[in-house]
């Protein structure tokens, strides 16, 4: 397995250089084509005018829209100027979320932003929640504050969920690539620990036959503090630069509501975590 197609979605009012940049590295790593998507559309205001002054206001934030995606492929253009391999763009003047998922078919794998806690705009950007929710494609977010792919040290958080097995699954060809990888499994009160242990090594054993070394651990329940404080707390023990993930092994609405480790992945700012549903 490998990635013969890497798309990066691009958004509009947010810093872009980081997913360009670890776009691209994974790009020229697996020899794979380069697809840059982006799509906005304008939004009608609550209280609209009518008749001649409506259409000005219509043209005129349309044009401001298509202006904006000129100036996305000019900067996904100027990212990739200098390597390798091929690059495509595609835009549209439609709702991001809508069309990035569609454009997904062409991926092996989808690189996006991290997300903020504020609201996000659905007229200007898609959600790396619905990216990894609909695409049915591995997502590699990248926080703004990242600037290559580190694969020095990887970390895979283990969970006994079909999620969980789809992400390692599909991260295959970046364990590969890594220096250490270690499978974690995050205990919750009452858990088996030893058959905690049985789960993880099962998986070393099976990254072992696919040409991946792992260790297996997992660390001694910590009371009251939540999974994503202790998978934070493993990560900076093993300095891991990417975090391989499930997402929503729990309801999205309950993540949602009360928060949990998909919540805290894709908002995070140290890391790139690729993530699977």
């Amino acid at each position: 397995m490998t990635y013969a197609t890497v798309m990066v979605s691009l958004a509009l009012d947010q810093p872009n250089d980081a997913r360009l940049q670890v776009a691209g590295e994974l790009a020229e790593r697996f020899e794979a084509a380069l697809v840059g998507v982006a799509a906005a559309k304008f939004a009608s205001p609550l209280y609209f005018t009518d008749g001649a002054a409506a259409q000005r206001l219509i043209d005129q934030e349309e044009a401001s829209v298509k202006r904006c995606l000129a100036d996305l492929e000019a900067e996904f253009r100027a990212a990739t100027r200098t390597r390798g391999g091929r690059a495509e763009w595609r835009s549209a003047t439609d709702f991001p979320a809508r069309f990035v998922l569609a454009q997904a078919r062409c991926a092996d794998i989808v690189v996006s932003g991290g997300e903020s806690p504020a609201f996000s705009d659905a007229f200007s950007l898609v959600s790396p929640k619905d990216l990894v929710m609909q695409a049915g494609r591995p997502l590699l977010a990248v926080p703004d504050k990242v600037r290559w792919l580190d694969l020095r040290s990887v970390l895979v958080a283990w969970k006994h969920t079909p999620e969980a097995r789809r992400a390692v699954a599909t991260a295959l060809p970046l364990l590969r690539k890594a220096k250490d990888v270690a499978i974690v499994e995050i205990p919750e009160a009452g858990d088996d620990r030893p058959a905690a242990m049985a789960r993880v090594s099962d998986v070393a054993a099976w990254l072992a036959r696919h040409g991946v070394t792992a260790t297996a651990r997992v660390p001694d329940a910590a009371g009251d503090e939540t999974a994503a404080v202790q998978l934070e707390r493993v990560a900076g023990d093993v300095g891991a630069g990417l975090i391989v993930a499930g997402a929503y092994g729990h309801s999205r609405f309950r993540e949602l509501i009360l928060g949990g480790v998909t919540q805290y992945l894709v908002t995070q700012s140290a890391r790139c975590v690729l993530l699977a549903h």
